[in-house]
């Protein structure tokens, strides 16, 4: 379970904890009372011309990011920005709510249909099976919110609005007008693929959309700095950072090789190890790029062979980096092979078999945590799908349930729904974990390895393995209980 630490709160004692800065840097540090979901509520329901008397999240650092990486780290910057919680300004918490729905919309947008193939001649991607299991997660969620009574001020039903993901900015920047202007959703979880999850949010900023992302790890997404933007899993970042601190902290390696998918994914992926190791003296020996669905590497290998590298970092799709691996032991290549959380699935040990023991690949959360929920969830996926569920179907379900949440609290206004989530001064209770909101609105919980071993996946965390972390030093004041204004 993502622990508690990494969203401190000082419950009612109403100041900040100077000794946060050193401790827990990315968590929320404008402390003020826990305020109910009610309390909430309460308070969002203003004028056209009001903003809610509520206090908006601070914190000292962003993304638990160590001094000795973070960028231009002589110079003190007139601005920083992801640090204090973006505030909605609009006029639309008073629009009222209507009363003649036969149904509670909420949008979904995910691959879930290989109509890129169609659109550009070729599959680029692989990412149908991960949306689909993600349309899963969100279908569950739904269904049981109906189960209970669905949306209870009207007794109507919540309906999923779904739409495809094609991997066309302009085709999947219109399913968003679509949804937003003509089916009328209230809020929107999506998407997978992080350049049309970016232009998604974008659009869903011009209609006013809440927009919850469960399966786009990119970290540039939340520093769109969109106020109606929420993301529910932790993000590459984060991964980057724990591999910095697992070769340089823990361990003392020196060659560092890069092997990546040449799409979005693969490049923003690594940006902060590539980033990381220069700033930390030991830059990055070589960077190669292919393909997805690629299946011979030879050129890629010669260069990273000729090197001489004491670790590999893979970023990109599972069945890519089993093959890439086969191929480097194959070769007699065997140094240490880490790579990214797409790699922890089923068709990665089918096709690296015994070459899968060694391997570390980071992940967003711990499956094999002994929470409740997460045992609920699994018996009802089980149950309603006839398979076991993964990554990216348990956040969908997070993401979907914590949407539910905020229109049930909220009542049937975007702007209101967005304010619950936004103001929620409690991690979520999900089966992933609990998970914090940062001041960015992402998730501020922990990241863990991946090995196999055994037969199985297990998951360990950074205090598992004795990790240590790079010194954090908060770069902005530690804020009083003062409100937004």
């Amino acid at each position: 379970m993502k622990p508690f630490r990494h969203f401190l709160l000082a419950g009612l004692a109403g100041f900040a904890l100077g000794a946060m800065a050193t401790e827990t840097p990315s968590a929320p540090d404008h402390f003020t009372r826990l305020l109910s979901p009610e309390e909430i509520a309460r308070r969002i329901r203003v004028g056209p011309y009001e903003l809610p008397q509520l206090p908006l999240k601070t914190n000292v650092n962003y993304a638990y990011s160590a001094k000795d990486i973070e960028p231009y780290g002589g110079i003190t910057p007139h601005k920083r920005f992801f640090l204090k919680q973006l505030e909605y300004t609009g006029p639309g918490r008073a629009l009222p709510d209507p009363t003649n729905l036969t149904s509670v919309k909420i949008g979904f947008l995910g691959p879930i249909e290989p109509t890129v193939s169609v659109a550009t001649g070729g599959r680029l991607h692989n990412e149908q099976e991960l949306g689909r299991m993600m349309l899963r997660g969100a279908q569950l969620a739904i269904e049981q919110a109906n189960a209970e009574g669905g949306y209870q001020p009207l007794g109507i039903p919540f309906e999923l609005v779904v739409h495809n993901d094609n991997a066309l900015w302009g085709a999947s920047g219109n399913e968003i007008v679509k949804m937003a202007y003509e089916e009328k959703v209230w809020a929107i979880l999506g998407s997978i693929d992080g350049a049309n999850t970016h232009i998604a949010i974008r659009v869903a900023l011009k209609a006013e959309v809440p927009w919850m992302t469960s399966g786009d790890l990119d970290p540039t997404y939340i520093e769109t700095n969109i106020p109606w933007v929420f993301r529910c899993i932790s993000d590459d970042r984060q991964q980057n950072y724990l591999i910095l601190d697992y070769l340089f902290r823990k361990h003392d390696y020196r060659r560092i090789a890069i092997i990546r998918s040449s799409s979005r994914y693969g490049r923003f992926g690594i940006r902060e190890i590539r980033d990381g190791c220069r700033r930390l003296g030991r830059p990055v020996l070589v960077e190669m790029a292919y393909n997805d669905g690629a299946t011979n590497f030879t050129m890629q290998l010669d260069r990273i062979a000729e090197a001489r590298p004491e670790v590999v970092i893979h970023w990109g799709n599972g069945p890519d980096a089993a093959r890439i691996l086969n191929a480097m032991r194959a070769r007699g290549m065997k140094q240490l092979f880490i790579t990214c959380d797409r790699a922890v699935c089923e068709e990665f040990i089918r096709i690296a078999g015994e070459n899968a023991r060694g391997v570390l690949c980071t992940y967003p959360w711990n499956p094999q945590s002994d929470n409740p929920r997460l045992a609920a969830f699994r018996k009802a996926f089980r149950e309603r799908f006839g398979m076991e569920p993964e990554t990216y179907a348990a956040h969908a379900y997070d993401g979907m349930n914590m949407l539910i949440w905020a229109i049930r609290h909220a009542g049937l206004n975007r702007a209101r729904i967005r304010d619950m989530l936004a103001y929620r001064t409690e991690p979520w209770p999900g089966v992933t974990g609990d998970i914090p909101f940062s001041a960015a609105m992402d998730d501020a919980g922990e990241v863990f390895f991946a090995m196999w071993e055994n037969g199985r996946w297990v998951f360990r965390s950074r205090e598992d393995l004795g990790i240590p972390r790079g010194p954090i030093e908060p770069v902005l004041p530690v804020p009083g209980p003062t409100a937004q204004r």
